[in-house]
Order: structure tokens, then C-alpha cells, then sequence
């Protein structure tokens, strides 16, 4: 039995509390939905922002023959890097506005093979600008949106889809495979003598029948280390590889050991003691050369201009045409790039259009076909929205400088990628003669 004064006493608590609660219960309300309120007023905000800004779709036209090399590439992507305008507090709260983004996309219509820009209309001249000063045989036009070409509802009776988002296999500060690695780029190489990565993608692309689609997207947004603090950890990353010395430890005593020692000994408190880590061998040459080569690819990666980067990948076409097997040789291409030392690319498991049937129990064999259907509708829709895939969650997000996107996206002349499907310039644009009359 508990004691009546025990009792007592809990009640009178009890009754304090109650008092408490109810006089400032309005209290906690405002800091328990603060978070939410922030989150949905800028919701809010931004989608009014959204409505006022312009996109369009513009069609890169590849020449015959390209004689730049893949730095010219690199440099196209430095000056678009320049889409770079991120909102102060004014902007981002009262207005909405958030840093804009950039798509490039590689297209097959059928076998037909196109390559797209969907960009914010008023840096159009910027696009050109740029590619015209390192691609002047290279043409850039305004195109329409490719997305409205096939039925606004797949999957649905006739049409049949598969589609995925990517990640990486390691932390985005490690670089992929990039074009160095492929050859070694001099500036006399000969075209056909080149390694193009590109090449498998469009090879594969190219063998799709009339009715089949193929849509590679790759969202690019221009970040700085304090938007993504890509140089914080890949100096983390580093220093644990060289294995650095942590910063000096100290330690301080008991304060009643030292009490006790002065006291009975009369022994005076030493004070904080500094622990150090003394290497005879300077870290740098404890490295094998593998791990040197790790080290010397992870400072390269990020002191280049970054983008802040998805990879999105469908294949679609009517039913008793569409021939899934072919998105195997898509897939292949991103696996060029996919190296064990340093990082790769795979699909993200939870954007695969595939539902496991021996997951959450019986739940995925009863609604099997419903979730099935609901993931294909999801990446479609967000395809052509171009947003995150999950949202307003991020979607699988990471980082790509420009050496990095020079490798996957970059324009290719006919000797080294053959592919006869590839939309080209077959003749070369002049400017009008200064004297003409007008």
C-alpha cells in the first residue's frame, strides 16, 4: 500500500501542473508548428514565384565533325555555371524565389536521336553564347517539348514504361570516370581515333523502333561550398585517408584527485595535460599509390565549378512493339563510368519501377499490380514536371563538376560516334557580308 502522505503530496503536484498547463497551454502551440508553418508558407511562396518564370526547350543540333577537344565541353558548362543567383533573405521569404535550374536531356524518338536544353527563358543568350564561342558549327534552336509527343497517361492500355532515378555508389565527393581516363586527350588527336563515352548510349538508342522512346534527363543546378559544403567533406574525407593527426586532446584531472593529493600530499594540481599524435613517417608517404591517386582525384573533383545534380532515365513504347531488354544497352552506358576506387553510378532502389513481392508482407501481392502502376505514373509525371521524384522531399541528389559533365553530355562529330540517327547540321552557317544593303 502507498502511504496517504505520498498520496497527498501527488495530488497537490498533480493540481500544480494542471494550473500550469492550463493557464499557458497557448504558450507551446507556436513553438510546436513554427517548423511547419515555415515549411508550407514557403511552399507556398515559392509556387506563386514558380508560375511567373518562363522555361523553354531548345534543340542542340550536332555538327558533322567536331575537332574540339572535351575541355572546349568544360568551358561551355563554367559559363553556364553563370545560371548561378541565389536568393537573399528578401527574395527567398517575401518573393519565393529559389536558385534556378537547368536540364539537359538526351532524347530517342523512335531511333531519333536529339539532344535538349530546358532552361530558363532569359538565359537563352548565355546558352548560346557559350556553346556558339567553343562549337561555332553547332547550331541551337527552339524546339517543342518532346514530353507532349507521346500520351499524357502511360502507363495505360497500349503504352508500358520503365524508368529509374540514380545514385552513387560511394559519397558524391568522389569523381566518377571522366574523359582523361578514357584517353589521353592531345590537342592533334584525330576524331576517329577518339574513345567517346557517349557512344554506347546513342548506339543503343539508335537500335529503338518507331513507337519506342527513350529519355535520359539530368537536372543541373550551380552550387558554391556554402550551399552544399562539398569542400567541408571532401577535406574530411582526405584528412582520413592521409590519416592527419586529430587535433591536440586535452585531458583534464579529477578535480577531486586533485583536491585529495593537496590535501594529504600537499602536491600542487599539475594542470591540463596535451596528448599528441607523433608519426615518425610523414602520413603523405604511408599511401599507397592507389590511395595517393584517390586523394589527388577527390581535391580535383572539387576545386572545379559544381553543379548540384539528379539523373533520371525512362524507356517507353506501345505494347507488343516495346522491347524492355533494350534499356540494358541504356544502362550499360551509365556503367562506363563506374570505376572501384573511386565512385559510380547505379539505379536508386526506390525509384526502380519494380514492386517486390515478398516486401510488407502480403500487402505487395494483394495490391502488386496497383503499386506497380502507381510507380510508373510517379516517375512519368515527374519527368515531365522535372521534379524531385519524391516531392517535396529532395530526391537523390549529388554533386558533378564540369569535367564530369563534359564526359556524359558534350557534342559529337560523325567519325566518332557514327550513329546515323543523331539529328546534325548538314551545312555550314556564315554571317552576312558588313556591306550588305538593308
Amino acid at each position: 500500500m502507498i502511504p496517504e502522505e505520498i498520496l497527498i503530496f501527488v495530488s497537490k503536484i498533480l493540481k500544480v501542473v494542471w494550473v500550469f498547463i492550463k493557464t499557458w497551454w497557448w504558450v507551446l502551440p507556436p513553438f510546436l508548428l513554427w517548423r511547419p508553418f515555415l515549411f508550407f508558407y514557403l511552399q507556398w511562396r515559392q509556387k506563386i514565384w514558380t508560375k511567373k518564370q518562363e522555361y523553354q526547350m531548345l534543340e542542340i543540333k550536332m555538327p558533322r565533325e567536331v575537332t574540339r577537344p572535351f575541355k572546349a565541353m568544360e568551358q561551355v558548362f563554367a559559363s553556364w555555371w553563370m545560371l548561378y543567383d541565389p536568393p537573399d533573405w528578401w527574395e527567398k521569404w517575401i518573393e519565393g524565389k529559389y536558385q534556378l535550374s537547368m536540364f539537359i536531356e538526351i532524347v530517342s524518338l523512335g531511333g531519333e536521336i536529339h539532344f535538349y536544353l530546358y532552361a530558363p527563358k532569359a538565359m537563352k543568350n548565355l546558352l548560346e553564347s557559350s556553346l556558339y564561342a567553343q562549337y561555332p558549327d553547332a547550331e541551337m534552336i527552339e524546339a517543342q517539348d518532346y514530353t507532349e509527343l507521346v500520351p499524357p497517361d502511360i502507363p495505360n492500355e497500349e503504352w508500358d514504361l520503365w524508368g529509374c532515378d540514380y545514385e552513387m555508389t560511394k559519397p558524391d565527393v568522389y569523381p566518377i570516370k571522366t574523359y582523361p581516363k578514357f584517353f589521353e586527350e592531345s590537342a592533334g588527336l584525330k576524331e576517329e581515333k577518339r574513345i567517346d563515352p557517349l557512344a554506347s548510349l546513342l548506339e543503343g538508342m539508335s537500335k529503338l523502333k518507331p513507337g519506342e522512346n527513350a529519355w535520359v534527363q539530368i537536372k543541373l543546378t550551380p552550387v558554391t561550398n556554402g550551399d552544399n559544403n562539398f569542400k567541408d567533406r571532401a577535406q574530411k574525407i582526405v584528412n582520413k585517408l592521409l590519416k592527419r593527426p586529430s587535433p591536440p586532446v586535452v585531458k583534464f584531472p579529477p578535480i577531486l584527485k586533485e583536491a585529495f593529493e593537496l590535501l594529504a600530499y600537499g602536491k600542487m594540481p599539475e594542470g591540463p595535460k596535451i596528448e599528441k599524435e607523433e608519426h615518425l613517417i610523414p602520413p603523405e608517404m604511408q599511401l599507397s599509390p592507389g590511395e595517393r591517386e584517390i586523394v589527388a582525384a577527390i581535391e580535383h573533383k572539387v576545386s572545379k565549378p559544381m553543379f548540384q545534380c539528379w539523373i533520371r532515365f525512362v524507356i517507353m513504347g506501345k505494347k507488343g512493339i516495346f522491347y524492355k531488354p533494350n534499356l540494358k544497352n541504356i544502362l550499360g552506358f551509365f556503367a562506363n563510368f563506374n570505376t572501384e576506387n573511386l565512385n559510380g553510378l547505379k539505379p536508386w532502389g526506390k525509384s526502380i519501377t519494380k514492386v517486390k513481392k515478398y516486401e510488407r508482407g502480403f500487402l505487395n501481392i494483394f495490391f502488386y499490380d496497383s503499386l506497380l502502376y502507381l510507380k510508373k505514373r510517379r516517375i512519368f509525371k515527374r519527368y515531365k514536371q522535372r521534379m524531385p521524384l519524391f516531392y517535396p522531399r529532395p530526391s537523390k541528389e549529388f554533386i558533378f563538376n564540369t569535367e564530369e559533365l563534359a564526359t556524359i553530355f558534350h557534342c559529337i562529330g560523325r567519325e566518332a560516334v557514327p550513329a546515323p540517327e543523331v539529328q546534325r547540321i548538314e551545312s555550314k552557317k556564315s554571317e552576312p557580308p558588313p556591306n550588305l544593303p538593308t
